[in-house]
């Protein structure tokens, strides 16, 4: 890894200047936008996907709602142990940032001291991403889509190689995927026992405990109702 960060002629740091070289020929309003929106934006809008998601799954409901839900808590957590997983690996592997390395990036952020490998942003954003996937595929496409352009973004600012951010893709995938079945074992009897109390029957399904039963026992009555038509018409 080492020689990557210190070879000019390799794939990965051609493409670290050809994608660092936009943010010399951008505007600089262009270059604070991107700034902000690589640092901060693209984890909140993941934030904001999984909780639009969540919403979706309550308001929708069915009988697997518990499950959902349960998938769309997995995607918070599923990113902060990617981030504890590459806690070792930063020591391990010690790639100092491209900056360090390499004269004449255009560095968008300043007071990155710690390693690069691998990029912290683009785990967390595909961990989410992944792990949404598993709840909804359309806003998990959503979400992986907003970690592909946190990895475009941390390379256009100067702070990661292609590879830290590829990495990053690749850790955080594994994490969310390996675990997701353990994740939902545990989450899923959680999170319907939350449900059968007042504020939590409201978080998983939009209504309170009382109101949540009363649609249950309903459905109940018509079951044992067609039940007893089917006895009566055999």
């Amino acid at each position: 890894m080492a020689g990557l960060a210190e070879s000019g002629s390799n794939p990965d740091v051609d493409l670290l200047y050809d994608i660092n070289g936009l943010a010399k020929d951008a505007p600089h309003w262009f270059d604070r936008a991107m700034e902000y929106v690589g640092e901060y934006g693209l984890l909140l809008a993941s934030v904001l996907l999984v909780v639009w998601c969540w919403w979706s799954v309550r308001r929708r409901g069915g009988e697997d709602v518990a499950g959902s839900v349960a998938a769309l808590v997995w995607a918070p957590l599923a990113a902060g142990i990617a981030v504890l997983v590459n806690v070792p690996i930063r020591g391990f592997v010690e790639r100092p940032r491209p900056f360090r390395d390499h004269q004449g990036l255009d560095v968008l952020v300043s007071g990155k001291t710690d390693f690069s490998f691998v990029s912290d942003h683009a785990t967390i954003t595909m961990a989410m991403g992944a792990a949404l996937f598993v709840a909804n595929r359309r806003f998990g496409l959503a979400g992986i889509g907003i970690a592909l352009l946190e990895g475009f973004c941390r390379v256009y600012m100067g702070v990661h190689y292609p590879t830290d951010v590829v990495g990053g893709f690749a850790l955080g995938t594994a994490v969310a995927l390996l675990l997701s079945p353990l994740a939902m074992a545990v989450l899923t009897p959680v999170v319907r026992a939350v449900e059968g109390t007042s504020w939590g029957a409201w978080l998983v399904r939009g209504r309170s405990a009382r109101g949540a039963g009363a649609v249950v026992a309903e459905a109940r009555g018509e079951e044992r109702a067609s039940a007893e038509e089917r006895d009566l018409a055999a």
